[in-house]
């Protein structure tokens, strides 16, 4: 069996709550208007960026990344938001 190392080079992942409207969310805007819960972005296996609704959640994801020793974390504002659009590729 042959022992292959794979890596993320762009993933975007969207979450929606069963039952809901599955939209292609492209913009903050369009994230804060949709049934889309948290927006995972992530590049070269060692960038990422989530965008989560629910506030109680993002302050456990933050806690826990600061826990398991990721450097530079911080939360996302309009000050500190580079984004154009809520994709890697």
């Amino acid at each position: 069996m042959e022992n292959n190392e794979y890596y993320i080079i762009f993933a975007n992942f969207k979450a929606f709550p069963q039952e809901k409207d599955v939209t292609d969310v492209q913009t903050y805007e369009e994230f804060l208007n949709s049934d889309c819960q948290l927006v995972l972005l992530v590049v070269d296996c060692e960038y990422a960026t989530v965008y989560c609704k629910d506030q109680g959640k993002l302050e456990a994801l933050y806690h826990n990344a600061i826990a398991n020793g990721y450097e530079d974390v911080q939360y996302i504002t309009y000050e500190n938001d580079f984004r154009t659009r809520l994709s890697v590729r």
